[in-house]
């Protein structure tokens, strides 16, 4: 099982944990193929780990043709969703599934000891 730890910004955290966001979108993704875990890292201000979540598929395309096959479930308004992706060509959209959120969020040190700072994007992890 490979896990990749992703930083992700608080608002968007919760929304996966009460299942409104079911995407999660970005401008790069993994190199490695056999990724099939994603570890949630809520960044500033909580800066913990707060889930698990199963790789159900990954979209790669246009950010406009992301956005229409993935918007009810995204999270996140058009707006922000077109700034984030503005002058790229390609967008990704990593579909969670079968979220484990934890009883207790861990800080990055408890879940992972290897990794010494939260990744700008994703690192994997043990």
């Amino acid at each position: 099982m490979v896990k990749a730890l992703l930083s992700v910004k608080p608002e968007y955290a919760e929304k996966i944990l009460s299942g409104e966001k079911i995407y999660e979108f970005r401008r790069r993704i993994f190199k490695r193929k056999d990724v099939d875990i994603l570890v949630i890292y809520a960044t500033r201000p909580q800066c913990r780990v707060v889930a698990e979540a199963r790789i159900g598929g990954i979209m790669e395309s246009t950010p406009e043709d992301i956005w229409k096959r993935t918007n009810r479930y995204g999270g996140i308004s058009h707006d922000r969703f077109m700034d984030y992706f503005a002058g790229r060509e390609t967008a990704y959209a990593i579909e969670l599934r079968s979220v484990r959120r934890f009883g207790r969020p861990r800080t990055l040190s408890e879940y992972a000891p290897e990794v010494k700072s939260a990744p700008q994007s994703f690192i994997y992890v043990d």
